[in-house]
């Protein structure tokens, strides 16, 4: 075939074009397509090899003209056609602005939080030596030696993947990759150290999708769920033994040996969870990583993540607690996650939590509770292990205040719950917040209230001092059909909040005679139609804004909608109970009218019944 072969063809197509992970660097994909014709012109041998360029930019700053960059990128990257100068610019705009790992980490250690895929390098796997590629084959060889020999083999790879740089060539070493697995699988039961380095070099693979195939290759994440299983279990036995060391030792509080041994038992417990909880952390970031595919995460569903994943929030860890909270809550958003973590009393354990120091985890548990709080039964035991007063007390958190008041917006919806607000000072402050924005500012805000003022007792604490009149006043100037609904609740109540409108029946009724908005003339029809008074002179208001005629019109088939409608059939009957009223009433050819509407909407028989 050499003899033949006359010609090389050597093509080369540009790919994707993504920014570095690590470095201010774009990364360009490519693809090499090599042919060898024979002196006739036809295909001898034809290869493909994808590769990548790294185009390093570290003049990038602050004050660099991206536009011009991007111009010189392009000239000098023959990989690079001029028509994706404009995704070239787009790309150094975002590294120019992204943080450098230094500045994520201490923004990190300022927060004290770490997020998932950012995981930090566990105590203890430091080497002073440096590793170095092209001498994988030697680390590889470590792995078939002892325990020791395997920890220093596996933690030098574990140099090398946390370079993304590096992961392709890993990729293809299929040496080095089954031995890996081949020790975790075999032995991470006899050296917690060994099984969390080999558990992070695969972690590194899993924090790019492209390479979750090789993670699922060598079944890594369904060793991880074995991993996280057994070492719950072990952590079971130690507070067992720990609980056994400290009962003795309260039982003879003068015998110096059993305190001995009890601070022997602690020191020893303590050193085997901070080596634990490490694990525990890779093990569940590199599966929460891989759940990004649904069927993927079906199986974890199936082996128990959930109950898993639950049990650890009984730990103090606050870094272990932030991915558990961030994984249940990607969780969550099934149904039957959901109900896995109904039966396992996934809220009350949060409430434990809630609130805490650490920011980020604090956001967290409130945004899965938000996600939890859908399901009535579970609003439910929110309420009643005392979530309630805790969120409201977290309503004046600027960073957590919009989470908190959607989950309290889910349990005002429920009737049984609404009178448990007036245990708190949220009225008060709900109140408030309505007097000091804007209708648009604070919609959210103006659903609770609309909720909470079916209650009695919370419509009452809303118009104490002189809250009604404010809120009437801000009603009528703004034309807010919510804050109008929130009157028209109020006003449905018997006992002394009704007499309070009498001050503003004239008002309501103005607002009736005006061409308006349909949802803001409705609220304050059924504001009106709900003042039942007794020795209220409907006669002289109906009189003075000509409101029969108005409701008459409003009769007629076709003429409003069926909603305005009722509300006016209600107003009749509102009016209709003053004896003057009435007759007034029957002399105009309301009851006519009246009939004429049964007739045609059934719907409405149970108001005209009302009526008469």
């Amino acid at each position: 075939m050499q003899d033949d072969a006359r010609y090389l063809k050597r093509k080369v197509t540009a790919g994707s074009l993504d920014v570095h992970p690590t470095e201010k660097a774009l990364v360009v994909h490519y693809e090499v397509e090599a042919s060898i014709l024979a002196e006739d012109g036809g295909h001898m041998l034809d290869e493909r090899k994808e590769g990548q360029k790294i185009i390093r930019v570290k003049s990038l700053s602050s004050t660099t003209d991206v536009g011009a960059l991007a111009k010189k990128v392009v000239e000098e990257c023959k990989l690079i056609p001029s028509s994706r100068l404009a995704q070239v610019e787009q790309l150094l705009y975002y590294l120019q602005n992204r943080k450098s790992p230094v500045e994520c980490r201490a923004e990190r250690k300022e927060k004290g939080t770490l997020k998932p895929r950012e995981l930090t390098p566990f105590d203890g796997m430091e080497l002073d030596e440096e590793a170095v590629i092209t001498r994988v084959d030697e680390y590889v060889e470590l792995l078939y030696e002892g325990i020791p020999e395997k920890i220093r083999g596996s933690a030098l790879i574990l140099q090398l993947a946390r370079n993304p740089d590096n992961l392709e060539e890993l990729l293809h070493n299929e040496a080095a990759l089954g031995a890996l697995a081949r020790v975790l699988r075999e032995e991470w039961k006899q050296s917690i150290e060994l099984a969390t380095i080999i558990i992070y070099i695969f972690f590194c693979f899993s924090s790019f999708s492209q390479f979750h195939g090789v993670v699922s290759h060598y079944k890594v994440g369904a060793l991880c769920m074995s991993v996280v299983e057994h070492e719950l279990k072990r952590h079971d036995l130690w507070q067992e033994e720990l609980h056994r060391k400290n009962k003795a030792c309260e039982s003879a509080p003068d015998n110096s040996s059993l305190r001995k041994d009890q601070d022997l038992a602690l020191k020893k417990y303590k050193g085997l969870l901070a080596k634990q909880e490490q694990l525990l952390r890779v093990s569940l970031y590199l599966l929460l990583n891989l759940a990004e595919d649904t069927r993927t995460e079906l199986k974890m569903r199936n082996k128990n993540i959930v109950g898993l994943l639950v049990k650890i929030l009984e730990r103090d860890d606050e870094e272990l607690l932030v991915l558990v909270v961030s994984f249940l809550k990607k969780l969550s958003v099934f149904l039957e996650n959901k109900n896995d973590m109904a039966e396992l009393n996934t809220v009350e354990r949060l409430a434990h939590l809630v609130p805490c120091d650490h920011e980020d985890l604090l956001n967290l548990i409130l945004r899965l509770l938000l996600n939890l709080s859908f399901d009535s039964g579970l609003r439910a035991k929110m309420v009643e292990v005392g979530l309630l007063p805790k969120l409201v007390a977290l309503i004046g958190d600027e960073n957590n205040h919009q989470i908190a008041m959607q989950i309290v917006y889910h349990i005002s919806i429920d009737d049984c719950f609404k009178a448990m607000f007036g245990y708190t000072d949220f009225i008060q402050q709900l109140m408030q917040m309505l007097f000091e924005h804007s209708e648009e500012e604070i919609e959210l805000e103006l659903c609770i209230c609309i909720n909470l003022a079916a209650n009695k007792k919370n419509a009452q604490k809303m118009c104490e001092g002189n809250r009604l009149k404010m809120l009437m006043k801000r009603a009528l100037k703004t034309k807010a059909f919510l804050l109008m609904k929130i009157i028209r609740n109020i006003s449905q109540h018997e006992g002394p909040t009704k007499a309070l409108f009498i001050d503003y029946i004239g008002d309501l009724a103005a607002e009736l005679s005006i061409e308006k908005e349909d949802m803001w003339v409705l609220e304050c029809l059924g504001t009106l139609a709900n003042l039942t008074i007794p020795d209220l002179e409907w006669e002289l208001v109906l009189k003075e804004y000509n409101l029969v005629p108005y409701l008459k019109d409003k009769l007629k088939p076709g003429s409003a909608e069926d909603d305005l409608m009722l509300e006016v059939v209600i107003m009749i009957g509102t009016v209709s109970m003053d004896k003057t009223c009435a007759t007034m009433l029957a002399k105009s050819g309301i009851i006519p009218a009246l009939i004429e509407l049964l007739n045609g909407d059934v719907s409405l028989e149970f108001c005209l019944a009302y009526s008469d």
